[in-house]
Protein backbone atom coordinates (compact mmCIF):
# COMPACT_ATOMS: atom_id res chain seq x y z
CA UNK A 1 0.00 0.00 0.00
CA UNK A 2 1.30 3.42 -0.95
CA UNK A 3 1.84 5.99 1.77
CA UNK A 4 1.05 9.63 1.07
CA UNK A 5 2.66 12.17 3.36
CA UNK A 6 1.51 15.64 4.32
CA UNK A 7 4.60 16.92 2.51
CA UNK A 8 3.30 15.42 -0.75
CA UNK A 9 -0.02 17.27 -0.40
CA UNK A 10 1.85 20.49 0.35
CA UNK A 11 4.22 19.99 -2.59
CA UNK A 12 1.30 19.58 -4.99
CA UNK A 13 -0.55 22.58 -3.51
CA UNK A 14 2.59 24.74 -3.76
CA UNK A 15 3.13 23.73 -7.40
CA UNK A 16 -0.44 24.73 -8.25
CA UNK A 17 -0.25 28.03 -6.34
CA UNK A 18 3.01 28.89 -8.13
CA UNK A 19 1.28 28.70 -11.52
CA UNK A 20 -1.80 30.85 -10.90
CA UNK A 21 -2.55 34.33 -9.58
CA UNK A 22 -5.94 33.09 -8.33
CA UNK A 23 -6.75 32.00 -4.78
CA UNK A 24 -9.72 29.67 -5.17
CA UNK A 25 -12.11 29.03 -2.29
CA UNK A 26 -14.49 26.73 -4.18
CA UNK A 27 -13.53 23.40 -5.69
CA UNK A 28 -15.54 21.68 -8.41
CA UNK A 29 -14.96 18.10 -9.50
CA UNK A 30 -16.67 17.71 -12.85
CA UNK A 31 -17.86 14.32 -13.95
CA UNK A 32 -19.07 13.08 -17.30
CA UNK A 33 -21.38 15.52 -19.00
CA UNK A 34 -20.30 18.68 -17.20
CA UNK A 35 -16.65 19.05 -18.21
CA UNK A 36 -17.58 21.85 -20.63
CA UNK A 37 -18.40 24.01 -17.59
CA UNK A 38 -14.65 24.52 -17.20
CA UNK A 39 -14.69 26.41 -20.52
CA UNK A 40 -16.78 29.09 -18.78
CA UNK A 41 -14.02 29.87 -16.25
CA UNK A 42 -12.79 33.46 -16.72
CA UNK A 43 -9.05 34.26 -16.79
CA UNK A 44 -8.21 30.55 -16.58
CA UNK A 45 -4.96 28.99 -15.50
CA UNK A 46 -4.91 25.48 -16.99
CA UNK A 47 -2.64 22.86 -15.44
CA UNK A 48 -2.53 19.28 -16.76
CA UNK A 49 -2.57 16.72 -13.94
CA UNK A 50 0.70 15.27 -15.27
CA UNK A 51 2.42 18.57 -14.34
CA UNK A 52 1.32 18.47 -10.69
CA UNK A 53 3.58 16.50 -8.33
CA UNK A 54 2.04 13.23 -7.08
CA UNK A 55 -1.28 13.76 -8.91
CA UNK A 56 -2.83 10.64 -10.42
CA UNK A 57 -3.65 10.63 -14.13
CA UNK A 58 -7.23 10.03 -15.23
CA UNK A 59 -7.64 7.05 -17.55
CA UNK A 60 -11.36 7.46 -18.25
CA UNK A 61 -12.31 8.50 -21.78
CA UNK A 62 -13.74 12.01 -21.82
CA UNK A 63 -11.95 13.15 -18.67
CA UNK A 64 -9.57 15.92 -19.77
CA UNK A 65 -7.18 15.45 -16.87
CA UNK A 66 -6.51 19.06 -15.97
CA UNK A 67 -7.15 21.73 -13.37
CA UNK A 68 -8.75 24.97 -14.50
CA UNK A 69 -8.36 27.78 -11.97
CA UNK A 70 -10.01 31.17 -12.32
CA UNK A 71 -13.42 32.74 -11.76
CA UNK A 72 -16.84 31.29 -12.45
CA UNK A 73 -19.79 33.64 -12.01
CA UNK A 74 -17.45 35.93 -10.06
CA UNK A 75 -16.36 33.22 -7.61
CA UNK A 76 -12.74 32.02 -7.36
CA UNK A 77 -12.75 28.34 -8.36
CA UNK A 78 -10.48 25.37 -8.85
CA UNK A 79 -12.13 23.03 -11.35
CA UNK A 80 -11.07 19.44 -11.90
CA UNK A 81 -11.83 18.31 -15.45
CA UNK A 82 -11.77 14.58 -14.87
CA UNK A 83 -11.27 12.63 -11.69
CA UNK A 84 -9.86 9.34 -10.50
CA UNK A 85 -11.68 6.19 -9.61
CA UNK A 86 -10.93 3.22 -7.40
CA UNK A 87 -11.89 0.95 -10.32
CA UNK A 88 -9.01 2.43 -12.36
CA UNK A 89 -6.62 0.70 -9.98
CA UNK A 90 -5.86 3.68 -7.76
CA UNK A 91 -5.78 3.35 -3.99
CA UNK A 92 -8.26 5.31 -1.90
CA UNK A 93 -5.39 7.57 -0.84
CA UNK A 94 -4.60 8.33 -4.50
CA UNK A 95 -8.27 8.75 -5.40
CA UNK A 96 -8.78 11.35 -2.66
CA UNK A 97 -5.39 13.04 -3.16
CA UNK A 98 -6.75 16.01 -5.20
CA UNK A 99 -9.44 16.76 -2.61
CA UNK A 100 -6.85 16.88 0.15
CA UNK A 101 -4.62 19.10 -2.01
CA UNK A 102 -7.53 21.49 -2.58
CA UNK A 103 -8.02 21.72 1.17
CA UNK A 104 -4.31 22.52 1.62
CA UNK A 105 -4.85 25.33 -0.93
CA UNK A 106 -7.57 26.85 1.26
CA UNK A 107 -10.63 25.54 -0.57
CA UNK A 108 -13.52 25.32 1.89
CA UNK A 109 -16.44 24.44 -0.38
CA UNK A 110 -16.36 21.37 -2.63
CA UNK A 111 -18.94 20.48 -5.26
CA UNK A 112 -18.73 17.02 -6.84
CA UNK A 113 -20.68 15.98 -9.92
CA UNK A 114 -21.25 12.72 -11.72
CA UNK A 115 -23.45 11.11 -14.31
CA UNK A 116 -26.15 8.99 -12.72
CA UNK A 117 -29.30 7.16 -13.58
CA UNK A 118 -32.52 7.18 -11.67
CA UNK A 119 -35.63 5.08 -11.47
CA UNK A 120 -37.95 7.91 -10.50
CA UNK A 121 -40.19 8.59 -13.54
CA UNK A 122 -40.22 12.30 -12.65
CA UNK A 123 -36.48 12.55 -13.46
CA UNK A 124 -35.51 13.66 -16.95
CA UNK A 125 -32.15 13.55 -18.72
CA UNK A 126 -30.14 16.58 -17.62
CA UNK A 127 -31.87 17.04 -14.27
CA UNK A 128 -29.64 17.99 -11.38
CA UNK A 129 -30.11 15.88 -8.28
CA UNK A 130 -28.74 16.27 -4.77
CA UNK A 131 -27.59 13.18 -2.90
CA UNK A 132 -28.70 12.97 0.71
CA UNK A 133 -27.73 9.34 1.34
CA UNK A 134 -25.83 6.54 -0.35
CA UNK A 135 -24.87 2.89 -0.07
CA UNK A 136 -21.15 2.36 0.48
CA UNK A 137 -20.37 -0.95 -1.21
CA UNK A 138 -16.66 -0.46 -0.49
CA UNK A 139 -17.41 -0.54 3.22
CA UNK A 140 -19.21 -3.88 3.06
Amino acid sequence: MESISLAMYDEAAAAIRARTPHTPTIGLILGSGLSALADQVADPTVIPYAEIPHFPISTVSGHAGRLVIGELAGAPVCVMQGRFHFYEGYSMAQTTFPVRVMRRMGIETLILTNAAGGINPDYAVGDLMAINDHINFLGM
